[in-house]
């Protein structure tokens, strides 16, 4: 089988997985409904109860999650893509900390709320790649400098989020601290527009660049000989990326490791070369959905946020891979 065509199959079952693991999780609570019985609510059909307990409670939830686990994958096959290093991802190189700075100033300085919070993380984000991009812009080793300046600006935006912890009052400290652990608990239609909307803008821009992205992957020299403007889809992708980031984190808070194992774990399953993108996003879809399902249920009377749930899976996987790099050099 050719990687085209397991590419292919790759992005039509993770989507299927996907739309799988939604339908249980807005079936699955307090309140159990079957699939044919959600699925009858989503067309009109169902009591009452049944279409308040699907599109006004657990919908909004499912939906949020799906976008952002989307948002983030994608976000993270763009950076991995153009660093060259698959440890690259919003996580590790300040974006998803510039979007917990701008979120912080909203809940503790501004005492804004969810809307608030939500344009403060956008803007961080944005603002944090605005900051970025022209330190690490100079000819040749972009990937690199992006790196290296990355993780210094999220060790530095680290601390700011500390500080403001330290001079929020009580009760902004405790939203801001619930807001970091990264959550899709009690996640409305709002929530769910402001990720949805950034993947639908920002996505397909974004995967419109899988083919350039994967001659940059060749290095900068090999890709201008193919024709790729470099400078031009470097800029473009990035961009879009940290918009999808700085969206999920918006959305669902700061979300550890999805972007940075669903486009390794994509690139594994399918064994085709370049960025992956598409089966990166559907299995982001898949994996945030999945963490939000296990977290609801893995403790009784309990639920663990997503991003408890996605910092532990992928904190193993992180160790696994350096441990069989390590091996392997």
């Amino acid at each position: 089988m050719s990687a085209v065509v397991r590419a292919r199959w790759a992005v039509g079952v993770f989507a299927v997985v996907a739309v799988v693991l939604a339908l249980y999780a807005v079936g699955s609570g307090d309140y159990p409904m079957s699939i044919p019985a959600v699925l009858r609510t989503l067309t009109g059909g169902g009591s009452a109860a049944e279409a308040f307990v699907v599109t006004e409670i657990r919908l909004p939830r499912v939906v949020t999650g799906l976008f952002a686990g989307a948002a983030l994958a994608l976000s993270g096959a763009v950076f991995q893509s153009v660093v060259r290093n698959p440890l690259g991802s919003p996580d590790v190189l300040g974006f998803t900390q510039g979007s917990s700075t701008g979120a912080l100033l909203a809940i503790v300085v501004v005492g804004g709320g969810t809307a608030t919070v939500a344009g403060g993380a956008v803007l961080g984000g944005l603002a944090t790649g605005a900051a970025i991009h022209p330190l690490a812009w100079r000819a040749g080793g972009y990937g690199n400098r992006l790196v290296l300046i990355g993780i210094g600006v999220a060790g530095i935006l680290t601390g700011v989020i500390t500080y403001l912890l330290t001079r929020a009052q009580i009760i902004d400290a405790a939203r801001a601290v619930l807001w970091l652990t990264g959550s899709l608990d009690g996640r409305g239609w709002g929530n769910a527009l402001v990720v949805g909307a950034a993947v639908c803008v920002a996505g397909p821009a974004v995967l419109a660049c899988g083919r350039p992205l994967r001659a940059l992957e060749l290095g900068d020299d090999p890709a201008t000989a193919l024709g790729v403007r470099v400078g031009a889809v470097r800029f473009g992708a990035l961009t879009g990326a940290v918009l999808l980031a700085a969206a999920a984190a918006a959305a669902a808070g700061p979300v550890a490791f999805v972007a940075l194992t669903a486009p390794q774990l994509a690139r594994r399953l399918t064994r085709a070369p370049g960025p992956n993108l598409l089966p990166s996003l559907f299995l982001g879809a898949a994996l945030l959905t999945a963490a939000d399902v296990a977290g609801q249920r893995a403790v009784p009377d309990h639920q663990i946020p997503a991003g408890v749930v996605t910092g532990l899976l992928g904190g193993g996987y992180l160790i696994w891979f350096l441990a069989r790099r390590t091996r392997r050099a």
